[in-house]
Parts: C-alpha cells; sequence; structure tokens
C-alpha cells in the first residue's frame, strides 16, 4: 500500500474555518485552544482535566455491561479496566449508520486508537472511545449505504425500518426485511469475514444502534475500542447536572453563542450551527418524537415549549429529575455531555465537527471550566488497481475528478486524441507562446503602453487554441464509449455522487475485498502531525 499526501485546500468545499484551524493561524486561535498538533500539548493538557473517581467507577461499569451485550474482545474490557484505574480517554463519534456508514467511521475510530496510542506512549495513560449517536433522529442519513458491486462501482442498499418518524434512530428496530438486505450484501462480499460479521450484527430485533455496535466490536476488536451507546437511562442519570444546567442557564448559554457567532463571522468565518434568541441546546421525547426544546421570554422569566406543550422553567426542570432518558442535547451540547461523562483527553472528528467546536467552545468554559481540544481524523480516498490502473494510463491525478464527470471526459478525451492531431495542438501552443513573446518584446521597445493590449489579446487566442482543443476533446467523446465508461468508472469509485469516496462509500466493503489486514495498513498510514488527504493506492 502506497499513500500520498492531497493539501486539503485542493479538496472541494473545503471552509476556510478549517484549512485555517489546520494551518493554525492567528486569526483562528482565539476559537481552538490548542493546535491541531497533538504532541504539543498531550502532556500538559492532561493536567487539565478534571474527572469525579465516583463517576469514572459508574461510568466503567456501564461500559463493560454495553460491551459485553455488543459481543466485544478481550482487549476492549483490559481498556475498560484501564478507564476505571485512571486512563484518559481519545474519543471520536458518529451516526449509527447501516452496515457501519460511510468509510469516514472506520477513519474516526482509527484515528481514536492513533492518538490513544501516542498518548499512552507520551507517558498519558490513554484509551479509544467510540460514541455511537443513537439518539440522533435523522433516519434517512443512516438507513442506507453504498456498497462496492461486482461491476466496481456504489450500488445503495436501504433498508425499511420500524419506528416513529423524528425517533431516536438508535431505537429502531429492524425487522425481517434486513434479512434481504444483508444477503445482497453477503453476495457482493462473497466467503468473507465481513459476510459473518453482518449476518452476526444485522439481524431482525436488532436496533439501528445495537446492530452498528455489534459490527464496529467486531471490526476493532484487535485495538480494543470502547463503544458507548448514548441512550443508556444510566447515562442520562449521570447526566442530569448538565441537562438542568441547559434549562436553568439557558439565557447565559444562548448570549454566549449568539456572541460566539458574532464573532466567527466577524474574523471571515461560517457558524456550522445557526443560534437564535429562542434555541435551547435540548431536545425532549414527545409523543415517542425527539422534539425541539425552545425558549420564550416572558418579562424576566423564559418559558419554554416543546412543540404545542408550554412550560416553566421549574416543570421542565421536574421532568429532567423524574425522567431524564426523555431528554438529550442538540448538537452544540453533545460534546460537553460526553466530556461530563468521560475524562476527555481530545476529541478527534471531520472538518463538520471541527467547526462545531468553534461554536461549543463557549458552552464548554460555562460548564465544564476547560475546552475539550478538537484533532481532526484521518482523512483518505482508497484507490483500488482497477482505477489505479485507469489513472496512470491517462495521466491523471484525483483532483482532476474533483472536476466532475463531464469535465473528465473531456480531459480524458484530449489525452486519448490522435497523435497527429494532438502534436499538431502542441506545437501551435509552443509556436504561439514563442511568437507572441517576440510581439511583447517589439511592443515594449516601440511604446510600454501596448505591452497590456499585448497580454490580452495574448490570453482571448490561447482561450480559443483551448477552445478548439476541447472541441476536438467532444468530439474525440461522442465516436469513443470507452471514454465515457472509463470517465464513469473513475468518477463512480473515487468521486462519487461529486462527494469525496470517504463519504459515500461504506467502509465494510474495502474491509471485505482486502480482508482485516487492510485496517492495520491504514492504521500504519495514520500520521497525526500530518492533516492533508491522503491517496492510499492498494496494489
Amino acid at each position: 500500500m502506497k499513500t500520498h499526501c492531497l493539501p486539503f485546500a485542493q479538496v472541494p468545499h473545503t471552509t476556510r474555518l478549517f484549512l485555517d484551524y489546520l494551518s493554525y493561524t492567528p486569526s483562528i486561535r482565539e476559537f481552538y485552544p490548542r493546535s491541531p498538533l497533538f504532541p504539543e500539548w498531550v502532556k500538559e493538557e492532561a493536567a487539565r482535566v478534571r474527572y469525579d473517581d465516583g463517576r469514572r467507577k459508574i461510568v466503567a461499569d456501564i461500559l463493560d455491561k454495553q460491551n459485553r451485550t455488543f459481543g466485544a474482545g478481550a482487549k476492549t474490557f483490559a481498556n475498560i479496566e484501564r478507564l476505571k484505574q485512571g486512563a484518559f480517554a481519545a474519543v471520536t463519534g458518529q451516526q449509527v449508520g447501516l452496515f457501519g456508514g460511510p468509510l469516514f467511521s472506520i477513519f474516526k475510530a482509527l484515528t481514536a486508537v492513533k492518538l490513544a496510542e501516542e498518548a499512552t506512549a507520551a507517558g498519558v495513560d490513554c484509551v479509544p472511545i467510540f460514541w455511537l449517536a443513537t439518539e440522533d433522529h435523522d433516519l434517512a442519513e443512516v438507513n442506507h449505504v453504498a456498497l462496492i458491486s461486482e461491476a466496481g462501482i456504489p450500488e445503495k442498499l436501504a433498508v425499511d425500518s420500524h419506528g416513529l418518524q423524528d425517533a431516536p434512530v438508535g431505537t429502531i428496530t429492524l425487522g425481517s426485511e434486513i434479512t434481504a438486505v444483508v444477503e445482497r450484501a453477503a453476495a457482493l462480499f462473497g466467503d468473507t469475514e465481513v459476510a459473518i460479521w453482518l449476518r452476526e450484527s444485522y439481524r431482525p430485533e436488532e436496533t439501528m444502534g445495537s446492530a452498528f455496535a455489534r459490527l464496529m466490536a467486531r471490526l476493532f476488536a484487535d485495538w480494543g475500542v470502547i463503544l458507548l451507546d448514548q441512550s443508556d437511562a444510566a447515562f442520562h442519570q449521570l447526566a442530569k447536572p448538565i441537562l438542568r444546567q441547559a434549562v436553568e442557564r439557558s439565557g447565559e448559554l444562548d448570549d454566549a453563542l449568539l456572541k460566539r457567532g458574532k464573532a466567527l463571522e466577524s474574523a471571515g468565518y461560517h457558524q456550522q450551527v445557526k443560534v437564535t434568541p429562542a434555541t435551547t441546546l435540548l431536545f425532549e421525547i414527545k409523543d415517542g418524537a425527539r422534539t425541539v426544546v425552545r425558549r420564550k421570554t416572558n418579562g424576566t422569566e423564559s418559558e419554554f415549549a416543546i412543540g404545542d406543550q408550554r412550560s416553566s422553567a421549574q416543570q421542565l426542570l421536574d421532568r429532567i429529575d423524574s425522567n431524564p432518558g426523555n431528554f438529550s442535547p442538540n448538537v452544540l451540547l453533545r460534546p460537553i455531555v460526553q466530556d461530563y461523562l468521560l475524562p476527555t483527553l481530545a476529541y478527534t472528528g471531520g472538518a463538520a465537527e471541527v467547526a462545531y467546536f468553534a461554536q461549543v467552545g463557549v458552552v464548554y468554559e460555562k460548564l465544564l471550566g476547560r475546552v475539550t481540544p478538537v484533532l481532526p481524523r484521518f482523512s483518505a480516498t482508497v484507490v483500488e488497481p482497477k482505477p489505479q490502473r485507469l489513472l496512470e494510463k491517462y495521466r491523471l491525478a484525483l483532483p482532476d475528478l474533483f472536476q466532475g464527470p463531464e469535465k473528465l471526459r473531456e480531459i480524458i478525451a484530449t489525452r486519448t486524441l490522435p497523435s497527429d492531431l494532438q502534436g499538431r495542438l502542441d506545437e501551435a501552443k509552443v509556436a504561439l507562446e514563442k511568437s507572441l513573446n517576440g510581439i511583447r518584446e517589439a511592443l515594449a521597445r516601440l511604446d510600454s503602453t501596448l505591452v497590456d493590449a499585448a497580454s490580452n489579446a495574448e490570453e482571448k487566442m490561447k482561450y480559443q487554441l483551448t477552445q478548439l482543443e476541447a472541441r476536438a476533446a467532444r468530439a474525440e467523446v461522442q465516436r469513443n464509449d470507452v471514454i465515457t465508461r472509463h470517465a464513469e468508472s473513475l468518477s463512480s469509485a473515487l468521486y462519487p455522487n461529486k462527494a469525496l469516496q470517504e463519504r459515500e462509500i461504506a467502509g465494510v466493503s474495502f474491509v471485505a475485498r482486502y480482508g482485516p489486514e487492510l485496517l492495520h495498513n491504514l492504521y500504519e498510514a495514520i500520521h497525526t502531525d500530518c492533516h492533508d488527504h491522503q491517496v492510499v493506492e492498494i496494489g
């Protein structure tokens, strides 16, 4: 396996916020207390973590029980014991997508393992924890997956799930229809361990959350990744102090978030989550659906609305006390709940999560007194042998694919034009450049004010020549079906739906095709001081 770097500045849709965070420019530092270079601050940060010993024991016991249910391996329980005895946590998390979700779910888990290993080697005992976002309620995001088909292109599989609209996805039960979906996946994967793991994990009567956890436990048994299901009633009971403060200090927190949002925009950055004066950081389960809790100010008092129900602050607090399992944090409070429950040394996530942390720092400061550092997860595109051969044949690089399938066809066609025509076009470019250089020099001697006019004329002539070459390429595309097939094949494999592969294709597809040793090879490719996107070539 070979890897090479592609700077995120060359990756489409990368935000300025993320780029400035990666380079840790001065303008970004007020929003992130730590740089993305973990070794620089790991020991110093460990000294700042405050975590109650009594809570540590309770959390470890809950995690032991959960991971036994998931079928975790011996190394996971050894890591839970380390946590119980005082270890810190390198945390990541993800929605519980079908069959483990997109490839980046695997990258997240492996990055957490790498961070835990590096911290431990530096003298800070640390274990990897994967937070299962079972309380998210966007079923449409997690009930489908794209697997690599026999033809090497993504094939979408989806499951019809049983549950109320806007119910927490982790609670949605799989019915008998999951069997056919699993068998289709198994047919694509053949006689592999992954096919066995899918059959063991995704069964009728499992939930989206429990099935995801069972699969992840098998994928990461060698590293002892600890899985945490946030929907456990025992965790809600422990998190009551944070849930209560989200109500009691709702106005203060909202004001801080609004101020932070203005500061981000003034610095030229975006807000990942829009905050309004009615924002609170909580959801409440109402008639089975996860419903936003909104705040209304009535004089000096705050009133809260959950759907069409109105509650005073005290009524809401009473409900939290009596039934905390009915309440869950939104995306801006979830990290705080997570790091109240865990001795988190660092969290690792993608660009969107990094953007969340620019906002939630103010909530961390008010509720925990410490902002957990965020670190970028490993990011990569996996290039299998067939796409690699096509890239080499047409002298392409991954950024060529970022221009879209139509432009890619033109690029390929340009590079497959008849040699005599391509030669003539190349000769014309060289001759034009040479002639125009001479004209520009002569004009400069005659009248320097004419140089700009010469430059404008040069640009127009070069443009016309480029357009002629493009028209020739389009003609080649029309008469050569192979070009279209190859362009579609490359786009589907490496930039499907005009998005990074890691966001569109399931990680289990690659593990099935190359065996669990692929995970070990990817793990070795992770370097926490390198924050570029990686192009991983599989030989």
